[in-house]
């Protein structure tokens, strides 16, 4: 039944032109359904008992309705207060896909075309070079053999180093002594901190993880004439009811904000000092930063990932049209650029707009459960939100821990998600039965 229903999208893609999320819902209805709540909330709460997680919540939609919410253990373990569904939380980079809607918002209206070079909308970034080695001891610097563009800050292939301390190249030191992401600058003086550095490599040949959303922030306030933070709340925030999703938090927020806690190599967790914390979150910095800071709960982020699912549009109110979502959402990374840095991680993925791509069912078990042409993002506390067009799907996963991975929750929600469906789980199973009852029933 599942195979009919894939080809049956198929067709009705290649028919329907620019409105297919909307087709791709309809033909998703003739499906059963996939959601079985008592199977996530057996793989959920077994990750809280067996002291793996501190505390997690989930939120799914199937078919534009509620299928399951859960929560499990402490939003903030020493002040014994539960995860709830109003808890806030850090999303990090899953503030990127939420820039990148506002930034295409001004492409509807035909501010910006992709392939626009950089340098026509942001000037400091004209004469910029690319790092080419050393040679004598001396740093070699070349030009671009085009300049980098808009379309290259959408999909991270402008060239741009990250900084972070896994980035132990030339550009990625002098990046830490300019710091373009302290929070004490705006986005004008970020982009032009970054535009007087190299670039790592050349424009378009490398798919590598930096401050390009940073940059589309910054563009949308060259293209508004409006503080970022005043666009996005223009844009996206206020008209999908999205009232707990900003940077600053409110004095009534903060005890709604989840600790921060960080996973030691033994598998026990450490609460993360809140002066650290709500360093960027607890107080108004100068920095709206593209690519990460917001805070938001699963409801807010929720009617995000929804308004994508329903092609741009949620409660009658148009975000983007739907072939700008499906522009989003669709792989933009050319097949002979094969240096894709850790994206390879993420499992048979390219990269839209601002969103990985699954571009293929997963390869083996080791893989998290996938349906091709789902588009998604995380973050780096170990947050988790995809749409799933075929099967009229929207999922936001939240934990509040780091370093990245070092446990299997993303995977095994996934697999829980995907368990009936043998070409998006390849043969997973999440360990409960289909029929278990909800813990919390």
């Amino acid at each position: 039944m599942r195979v009919l229903v894939i080809v049956a999208i198929v067709s009705v893609l290649a028919a329907c032109g620019g409105d297919r999320l909307p087709a791709r819902q309809e033909a998703a209805q003739q499906a059963p359904p996939l959601i079985d709540a008592g199977r996530l909330d057996a793989t959920l709460g077994a990750f809280v008992e067996r002291g793996e997680l501190v505390g997690v919540s989930a939120l799914v939609f199937e078919r534009g309705e509620e299928a399951y919410f859960g929560a499990f253990g402490m939003a903030d373990r020493e002040a014994g207060r539960p995860m709830r569904r109003d808890t806030l939380v850090r999303i990090f980079s899953m503030t990127k896909p939420i820039t990148g809607v506002v930034l295409m918002t001004f492409y509807e209206e035909g501010l910006f075309a992709l392939d626009d070079p950089l340098q026509k909308h942001l000037p400091e970034f004209a004469g910029i070079q690319v790092y080419a080695g050393e040679q004598g001891g001396e740093v070699q610097l070349e030009a671009p053999a085009r300049p980098p563009t808009i379309r290259d800050i959408l999909r991270h292939t402008a060239g741009f180093a990250n900084g972070d301390g896994g980035d132990q190249s030339w550009v990625g030191e002098r990046y830490r002594e300019v710091d373009p992401g302290n929070f004490e600058n705006t986005l004008e003086q970020m982009s032009k901190k970054l535009a007087g550095l190299p670039l790592l490599f050349q424009p378009g040949t490398r798919w590598y993880y930096g401050p390009s959303v940073d940059v589309q922030a910054r563009l949308v306030e060259v293209l508004s004439g409006k503080p970022y933070g005043v666009v996005l709340r223009e844009r996206v925030l206020d008209p999908l009811g999205m009232n707990d999703t900003r940077y600053t938090l409110r004095e009534e927020q903060l005890e709604r904000i989840s600790a921060l806690y960080e996973r030691d190599p033994d598998g026990s967790f450490t609460r993360v000092p809140d002066e650290l914390s709500l360093a960027f979150n607890g107080q108004e910095r100068p920095l709206t930063p593209g690519g990460w800071g917001l805070t938001s709960t699963l409801d807010d982020y929720m009617r995000f990932a929804r308004m994508l699912a329903n092609g741009g549009e949620l409660d009658g109110v148009r975000v983007l049209k739907g072939e700008t979502v499906q522009l989003m959402a669709t792989d933009s990374l050319p097949p002979e650029l094969t240096d894709r840095w850790w994206l390879v991680n993420k499992g048979q993925v390219g990269f839209g707009i601002d969103f990985a791509v699954r571009i293929a069912p997963p390869s083996s078990q080791a893989e998290a459960s996938g349906a091709v042409g789902e588009f998604f993002w995380d973050g780096l506390a170990n947050t988790l939100f995809w749409v799933d067009p075929g099967n009229d799907i929207a999922a936001v996963l939240f934990n509040q821990y780091w370093p990245f991975g070092k446990t299997e929750i993303q995977k095994d929600f996934r697999d829980a998600i995907y368990y009936r469906d043998e070409t998006a789980t390849a043969l997973n199973k999440a360990p409960a039965a289909p029929d278990s009852p909800r813990l919390s029933d």
